[in-house]
Order: structure tokens, then sequence, then C-alpha cells
């Protein structure tokens, strides 16, 4: 998805690339902001070129109307706005694009959201393996746990992620969701069911958070994978989206 909003003509900052507002769902749980903040920074570090700004959708400070206003107040005209989000939602496809369309001094191409990318899926496996496991143990099950969502759709595209991280792998993994069915509980007894003598529950979350927590409580007797949180990919991925945004955007200007 790319979306465009119109600028208002002001005056880029000199010689200043287009800056990154890295967009995050945000969260009451102070654990999911910290954790974004840092991955955040890792973006900063990863591309010092870039003015790199985070924004929160909901419930966390900065909000986007107040870094866009900032970065107009800086003397920029144009900027990407990166969506740090796993799944193409409602969030990415109808509150971010809204809130954007607000904002007439700046022109703003929205980005992928971060989406399955195959280094988030590889960032997944690696939590997998600091949990204590082998990729050549076929005792071990593995519930891949997303957030969910009301679109069947969207689960659909979700549920083939427990397939991925599984893939050279000796594993068997099921996806599970933290607010829909099937839930890890389900999960947790189908990979038994299937064989599996070590669970490993892994969030398919960027964050901790209340959400994570509740999927830690249902499945009390499993391995507990982190977050891909600070892991490089997320730095990697975020980048990647930037600048194919640009690509297509600059594509489109000279078709």
């Amino acid at each position: 998805m790319r979306e465009s909003y119109p600028s208002g003509g002001k005056t880029r900052a000199q010689g200043a690339a287009q800056p990154l507002i890295a967009v995050a769902h945000g969260s009451r749980d102070p654990r999911s902001a910290a954790t974004i903040h840092a991955a955040v920074e890792q973006i900063r570090i990863a591309r010092p070129d870039l003015d790199v700004r985070l924004a929160f959708l909901d419930l966390n400070a900065p909000s986007i109307d107040c870094v866009v206003d900032g970065v107009v107040a800086d003397g920029y005209r144009e900027a990407v706005v990166v969506p740090l989000l796993l799944g193409s939602a409602f969030h990415a496809r109808v509150d971010l694009p809204a809130i954007l369309a607000r904002h007439s001094r700046l022109s703003l191409t929205q980005s992928d959201v971060l989406g399955s990318d195959p280094l988030l899926v590889d960032a997944v496996r690696d939590r997998i393996l600091e949990a204590g496991v082998d990729l050549d143990d076929e005792t071990v099950g593995v519930a891949v746990a997303a957030v969910g969502s009301s679109s069947a759709s969207a689960n659909h595209k979700t549920d083939g992620i427990a397939r991925l991280v599984a893939q050279g792998t000796a594993w068997t993994a099921k996806t599970c969701f933290a607010t829909t069915e099937p839930g890890v509980t389900d999960a947790v007894a189908s990979l038994r069911a299937a064989g599996a003598q070590r669970i490993v529950v892994a969030p398919w979350f960027l964050a901790p958070g209340l959400l994570t927590d509740r999927v830690t409580a249902l499945s009390p007797n499993t391995l507990h994978a982190n977050t891909i949180g600070t892991h490089p990919a997320l730095a990697e991925v975020a980048i990647a989206r930037y600048d194919r945004a640009l690509a297509e955007l600059a594509d489109r200007i000279s078709a």
C-alpha cells in the first residue's frame, strides 16, 4: 500500500533527505514504548544520514500530529512514514492514512508495513533458539502467537507465519492468536497431540505488553521466547521500507 499526501509548499531543509517517521501502535504497558524507542534508536544508528523520528498511533507520546508538526517547523516539505506494524489491517489501511491526510503542509508518503518479511521471520527463529532449543530437535513444538484481527483474511495471512518460522528446522509449529481463535491453549494442545514434548511460545510481536503477558499466563508450563524487540532485523526492514517507498515515489514522478 502506498498513500501520498499533498505538500503545502514549505521549503525543505537544505540538502537533507526526507525524514523517516516511524509510527508504532502504542501501549499502556511502559515496556512496549521503551522497546520501540530502543528499536528506533537502532534505525538512527544504522542510517545517520536520516532524520528519524518516532510517533505513536495511540496511548503514547509523541502523537503523529505532534511529530508531523515538528517536521514542518523544521523546514521540511516531504517525509516518509514507515508503519512499525506487522499486519496490514485497520490501523495501516484506515487509521494512519486518515491522520496523515489532515496535514496539508507536508507531502507524506506512507510505506508498506513491516509485514511478514523474511528477516523478521528469521528474527523470531533467533528468539526461539535463544530460549534454549536446537534447530534439529524433533521434540520441539512452536506456538507462534500473534495479536489476531477482526478480519478473517488478515488472520489467514498471519496463519502462515508458523510454517515460515519452522522452515529449515525439525520443529512442528502452529500459529495462534492473543485476541481470537485459535488461542495459545489450543495451539499448545495441538502440538502436544502431534507428539511435541518441548513447547516454545514465540510472540509475533514487536514489543512486550499486556497481550504478550496474557499469552504467557495462558501457557505457564512452556518455554517463552522474547519478542522481536531490538533484533537488528527490525531496523533493517524499516529502512528497506523507507528506501522502497522513496524509489516507488520517484518512479511515479518520472513516469
